[in-house]
């Protein structure tokens, strides 16, 4: 089986989050997507987000209409900071011999060897970059001799370019025009939509 990863704080879940990785599905043959709220992300420590909850419901509900998708606890369940290493480890273990491909956007590149434990990571999982027009010198120097068309890779250590559109939505701005009594059609599911005015989601300023 071929599954697809993808980690992310998702407050709240949005059409950006979702899209490019469907446009992606085809190409990378994912009979399997699972998608993985951080309890707090590394690079991300000072930010402030909403309850583990609130952003796993929001995730399940963008995305309950769509059988091969799964939204994994796992990172919520741990309550401590949420190392991509530790969640594929317990993923591996799990699916012993199928591919397991970490969805990343291209902006995560130029800081993969940060990542902890990164080549591990790479005896775990490969890592799909989703871009339009990236190339293998977007690639870390030490990281770019795996760089690997998406039909020959293995189960795990390379990276591979999903050449797809990107969203332009970021969570910071729907978070915002909650805030500012603006509309979020269009840019959130509607079920996603009516959650956050339900439990009156992002009134106050966040990071």
């Amino acid at each position: 089986m071929n599954i697809g990863i993808c980690g992310g704080t998702f407050d709240p879940f949005h059409n950006g989050h979702l899209e490019p990785v469907l446009a992606a599905r085809e190409l990378m043959e994912w009979e399997r997507m699972i998608y993985v709220p951080a309890f707090r992300q590394p690079f991300k420590l000072d930010q402030k987000t909403s309850s583990g909850h609130h952003r796993f419901a929001m995730a399940i509900l963008a995305t309950e209409a769509i059988d091969e998708i799964f939204i994994s606890p796992r990172e919520l369940d741990r309550s401590s900071v949420s190392y991509t290493v530790e969640t594929l480890e317990l993923l591996r273990s799990e699916h012993p011999l199928d591919t397991l491909d970490w969805i990343i956007g291209d902006d995560n590149l130029e800081k993969l060897g940060e990542w902890k434990q990164i080549e591990r990571i790479f005896d775990l999982a490969n890592f799909v970059v989703l871009a339009r027009g990236a190339r293998r010198e977007d690639v870390p120097g030490q990281f770019r001799a795996r760089v690997t068309a998406p039909m020959k890779r293995g189960r795990h250590g390379s990276v591979v370019f999903a050449d797809n559109a990107t969203i332009p939505i970021s969570s910071t701005e729907i978070r915002r025009r909650v805030r500012d009594g603006q509309s979020i059609g269009g840019l959130v599911d509607p079920r996603v939509s009516r959650y956050i005015e339900h439990y009156r989601l992002y009134r106050e300023a966040q990071p």
